[in-house]
């Protein structure tokens, strides 16, 4: 099963009775799963509710979750305050006996303030609940799309590191071929020392120079440091493999891969090996990198 990416965006509509909303849900990486809510302040009981679903399905990340909500004016009712138009009309009674001033007309008079009043209807207990319910529906929708966003990014990452860790892999196995070769290096080296050192009156016996060159073998030996990266690459390549959040495990190898490749450059007796060495160092990195959008 690939791994799950962190980073994602999912969407959902949805409509009841004169109700429409829009939820949006946007994910990005995060040590923890933090999710932050914005919604109509009346719709604050739903909170609880998503994070707990939201807990259920993702584990790490930061999630934005949005919902915009929108009520059709359509549905409101028309209302003639009675006693506003009686004092309106009984006013104009009175200004309409001066000379010249034409008579009042219906939408003239409807215009004035107060005279209409417009009427939101009342939600019922019943509706109330059952708008709850089909805005929940709809957010389920809305975490499966954005479960589905992650899970397609975690398949590109899940190409990209395994790649990675197969360079990795690739670079242990080029470090331990070159090591190989190190004790018949460091012989050639120690002699070509000891004779500019001391020139042709060198008296080192070749037991003298096979004790020298053990001892510097022993110092220079990496095999421990690469039995340990090729333990890393088989338990980085497991847990690609493994069904649910690997991100921590796989955070936690970066630093033990880390560790062997700072301990094979300093042990190494030649340019050859300190250059797999820094290239290990740079491929771990980019590694590091992508491996901090893995849930």
């Amino acid at each position: 099963m690939p791994i799950a990416s962190m980073t994602g965006f999912g969407h959902a509509d949805g409509e009841f009775e004169a109700f429409r909303w829009t939820w949006e849900l946007r994910s990005v990486n995060g040590r923890g799963l933090d999710v932050r809510v914005r919604m109509p302040a009346d719709l604050s009981a739903l909170e609880g509710v998503i994070r707990e679903k939201i807990g259920q399905k993702l584990k790490r990340g930061n999630i934005q979750v949005s919902l915009q909500i929108t009520r059709s004016t359509g549905v409101s009712q028309i209302k003639i305050n009675q006693q506003a138009l009686q004092q309106v009309l009984a006013v104009l009674a009175e200004i309409e006996n001066h000379a010249g001033l034409a008579p009042s007309t219906a939408d003239g008079i409807l215009n004035i303030r107060g005279v209409v009043e417009q009427i939101e209807p009342v939600e019922t207990e019943e509706s109330r609940e059952q708008r709850q319910a089909t805005l929940l529906h709809s957010f389920e929708a809305a975490l499966a799309d954005l479960a589905a966003s992650r899970a397609a990014e975690g398949q590109r990452l899940h190409v990209i590191i395994s790649g990675q860790v197969d360079e990795i892999a690739r670079l242990s196995k080029a470090g331990e071929a070159c090591a190989a070769n190190a004790v018949e290096m460091l012989r050639t080296r120690l002699s070509q020392q000891l004779a500019a050192l001391l020139g042709n009156s060198s008296q080192l016996s070749e037991e003298r120079l096979a004790q020298e060159v053990a001892l510097l073998a022993t110092k220079a030996d990496i095999r421990e440091e690469i039995d340990r990266l090729n333990a890393h690459v088989a338990s980085a390549q497991s847990l690609l493999q493994e069904a649910g959040p690997v991100g921590r495990k796989l955070d936690f190898l970066i630093q033990e891969f880390n560790r062997e490749a700072n301990t094979l450059c300093s042990k190494s007796p030649d340019t050859a090996l300190t250059r797999i060495g820094l290239d290990l160092k740079v491929q771990i990195e980019q590694l590091r990198e992508q491996i901090q959008n893995v849930e």
